[in-house]
């Protein structure tokens, strides 16, 4: 497994937990005692850390790519180079999905193919880097795997409301309406559930602020739109 993930990032692990662990879905786990060499984790750990050194590594990039750009359109560009679909998109690009250890059940399923599944793989894989070899490998893979979505965005992507806006717009529809339909969590840390409504169709949302949980919202929203 180590040797397979070598092959997919172009990163020599020295750790071979680490390999087996990112490649390792939850499924893979439920109901089975770990065989000898076999992961005893799931990648959701290491794609905690993944989500986090990828934020860092493409607004370091996006710093430096475009040094004229206010916060506004790097952060567009940013949540754009971040999402499930460009994740998916890249981890699709370099095979990562059928490396995937999951269970026989979710392998017929087709689960390897599923965007959260990649995206989260993918994640996970980074962190893996990231922790077997620090930064500065993580950064040559994120600038490699990465290179073809970030040269294609010629101008910072509009925002997933404003997007939804415009499709609702273009077929005389009326505009997204936004509900928080539920609110958990503590005072200091809340989270937001927030529905968009777009004549028959709706999407969902769940964020720290209002705000992020209706971009979040409009954004599953729109993925699911017909063209």
């Amino acid at each position: 497994m180590s040797q397979a993930l070598d092959a997919i990032l172009g990163y020599r692990f020295t750790r071979s937990d680490l390999p087996r662990e990112a490649l390792t879905h939850r499924s893979a786990l439920q109901g089975k005692r770990s065989a000898p060499g076999s992961s005893k984790t799931s990648n959701e750990r290491l794609e905690f850390i993944g989500d986090r050194v990828l934020g860092l590594l493409i607004a370091e990039w996006l710093a430096e790519r475009f040094p004229d750009e206010q916060e506004g359109e790097l952060g567009r560009r940013l949540a754009s180079l971040v999402s499930q679909p460009v994740l998916a998109q890249v981890a699709e690009t370099i095979g990562l999905g059928e490396a995937l250890s999951v269970a026989p059940g979710e392998a017929r399923a087709g689960v390897k193919r599923r965007a959260t599944v990649l995206a989260d793989a993918l994640e996970a894989a980074l962190g893996a880097i990231y922790l077997d070899g620090g930064l500065e490998p993580a950064r040559e893979f994120v600038r490699r795997a990465w290179d073809g979505a970030m040269t294609a965005q010629a101008a910072p992507p509009k925002d997933a409301k404003t997007t939804l806006q415009e499709w609702a717009q273009k077929r005389g529809l009326e505009l997204p309406e936004y509900a928080v339909s539920a609110r958990s969590g503590p005072p200091h840390a809340p989270v937001f559930e927030v529905t968009v409504t777009v004549g028959e169709w709706r999407g969902t949302g769940t964020a720290g602020s209002k705000r992020a949980a209706e971009q979040l919202a409009a954004e599953h929203l729109y993925g699911s739109l017909p063209s």
